[in-house]
């Protein structure tokens, strides 16, 4: 469906995107997941056509057909793409906005009521947009990114600014989707909607492909990560040594053991402490953090 093939995109001495090969298949739901300016957007805007590589080039096509380079009119015909900044005239209402563009891409009548109640807006079509919140009128740009029904939709962000009802929808469609066989590339920083939605995840440090994982493997590599802090008064006298024997580098930060390390080596942790009598007044454990495995990641391919 998606072929990045060493994709490079420079904005004068700036590199957003070096040498990005990935292949996205039908049917998938991708994540580009990344911090700020790790060149999603960039990545994206080169699938719908609105970026042209500097170097490499990306192929998009529809199942069953052959590739055809991004931005060419077949190419755009099988994809829908939602930025991540969306506007709509305040004086028109939502109905409005949504017939115009199901007229731009030639959709049937019956997509605007279907794309109104898949965003939670069938209640509001009357309303004008300048009296939609911000949360609406993000759900009204995902109304009109689902309104063509293409093979392949492109989401920038779209869950930064949608409100509960928004991300209701959002997460309707694309399970909707991946049921049809329909294909998802979406870009984000939060690692729930990743975990929640994505089969597979490229994570982008730097305009660089840093890892390539499964939600599953994102899950695991965060818990590896982790952190045990539990509270206990007196600092008694062995326990660090119990816990240090079970191979994991904890220490002393005021009463609190501090230990380092994944979530299945944390009952035993408790069970050590417990069997030395240890009085046990507080704990908390915390995953690891994205920021903290991406600094990690851009250590191992730097």
């Amino acid at each position: 469906m998606i072929r990045f093939e060493a994709f490079g995109k420079r904005y004068g001495a700036h590199t957003a995107v070096e040498g990005l090969t990935l292949a996205v298949e039908t049917g998938e739901v991708v994540a580009l997941l990344g911090p700020n300016g790790s060149g999603k957007t960039t990545s994206l805007k080169a699938v719908a056509g609105l970026v042209r590589p500097t170097a490499g080039r990306v192929l998009i096509g529809a199942p069953g057909a052959a590739l055809r380079a991004a931005g060419e009119p077949a190419a755009r015909e099988i994809l829908s793409y939602l930025p991540q900044r969306v506007s709509f005239p305040d004086a028109l209402t939502g109905r409005e906005v949504l017939e115009f563009y199901r007229k731009l891409r030639g959709a049937p009548a019956s997509r605007t009521d279907d794309a109104l109640h898949l965003a939670s807006l069938n209640g509001s079509a009357g309303r004008a947009v300048g009296t939609y919140s911000g949360g609406m009128i993000q759900r009204l740009g995902l109304a009109v990114a689902v309104l063509p029904d293409a093979p392949l939709l492109l989401l920038d962000e779209p869950t930064a600014a949608l409100d509960p009802d928004g991300l209701c929808a959002f997460y309707g469609l694309v399970e909707a989707r991946r049921r049809a066989g329909k294909t998802v590339l979406f870009s984000s920083h939060q690692l729930g909607d990743v975990e929640q939605l994505a089969d597979r995840i490229a994570i982008l440090v730097e305009g660089k492909l840093v890892a390539l994982l499964t939600a599953g493997d994102l899950a695991a590599r965060l818990a590896e990560r982790g952190v045990l802090r539990v509270r206990i008064p007196g600092r008694p006298a062995g326990l660090l040594e119990r816990v240090q024997a079970l191979g994991l580098p904890a220490s002393w930060l005021g009463d609190e053991l501090i230990v380092p390390g994944p979530a299945r080596k944390r009952p035993g942790v408790l069970d050590a402490l417990r069997d030395a009598g240890a009085e046990i007044a507080g704990l908390t454990a915390q995953e690891g953090r994205l920021e903290e495995l991406y600094r990690e990641l851009v250590q191992e391919h730097s």
